[in-house]
């Protein structure tokens, strides 16, 4: 609720040159800068979808709301404070996240943006939207544009994050936690193991590292912070709010991405720490 109230913020009430005149013109240094915006929005990663369909309805691409959504939840404030909370910094597993993060998001946002079509990694229904938004933006009071995106955004991604989290607790049920212990001792199966459990847990990033925090002990630091990265972007319930903005094939590109990139800092942090 936090995140749609804080979208139509952005998409009705704030003008648009406040926050286009921070931005640089560069594509690096912009998508760097959108990066950092969760900094400023301490809101879960289930509240930044609301808030990365509003970007692009405000006139960012594509790439650069993937950027702010796959960054914002790591680098929330919330976030930082629990993981320090947690870990300190022990085996470097703050920084690792932090940097992770950061490097992913960036990295996610050049890479899509070469896509020759963009909107095409859109949903057929959200693309329609932005048309209609473009054609008939003007046309009602703030108030109105208001009560609208409200009503609209919740209509959408409620029905979507209550299913993924049904799903993620039915999961939980029926997947033994054990299988996963058992691997933790191995280099590469408890990076692969604890990316499992991330996806399947589908914990908000806020908590997520008090959740971990006692498989500490029997896990390695690497697949500690491969949890840490891969969990907040993509999961059960995340993949079902993503759903309703990007498109099908664009989700399993984006979801080979960051799991590929997870599981290599993973490794590093394994084999430097």
């Amino acid at each position: 609720m936090l995140g749609i109230a804080l979208s139509i913020l952005v998409q009705v009430w704030i003008p648009e040159h406040w926050l286009l005149r921070i931005l640089p013109r560069n594509p690096w240094g912009r998508r760097a800068v959108i990066s950092l915006f969760g900094m400023f929005l301490p809101v879960c990663e289930c509240g930044n979808v609301p808030l990365a369909r509003g970007l692009v309805r405000r006139g960012f691409t594509i790439p650069e709301s993937m950027t702010f959504l796959v960054a914002a939840p790591i680098l929330n404030p919330v976030t930082i404070i629990t993981t320090h909370q947690a870990f300190g910094f022990d085996d470097g597993i703050l920084v690792a996240r932090l940097l992770g993060g950061f490097l992913i998001a960036n990295v996610l946002g050049w890479l899509f943006s070469k896509h020759p079509d963009p909107h095409s990694l859109l949903s057929g229904r959200f693309a329609e939207q932005c048309r209609l938004d473009d054609g008939h933006g003007h046309t009602h009071t703030r108030r109105e544009q208001t009560l609208d995106l409200f009503v609209r955004e919740s209509s959408i991604l409620m029905p979507a994050l209550v299913i993924g989290s049904l799903v993620a607790g039915g999961i939980q049920v029926i997947v033994p936690r054990e299988v996963l212990v058992s691997l933790g001792s191995d280099p590469l199966l408890s990076v692969l193991a604890m990316m499992v459990l991330a996806f399947v847990i589908s914990i908000c990033a806020n908590v997520d590292s008090f959740f971990i925090l006692p498989f500490a002990s029997t896990f390695l630091p690497g697949s500690i912070v491969a949890f840490l990265v891969f969990g907040p972007i993509v999961d059960i319930k995340m993949l079902a709010l993503m759903r309703t903005t990007y498109s099908t094939r664009t989700l399993v590109q984006l979801t080979t991405i960051v799991a590929l990139m997870s599981a290599g800092l993973g490794l590093v942090v394994n084999y430097v720490a």
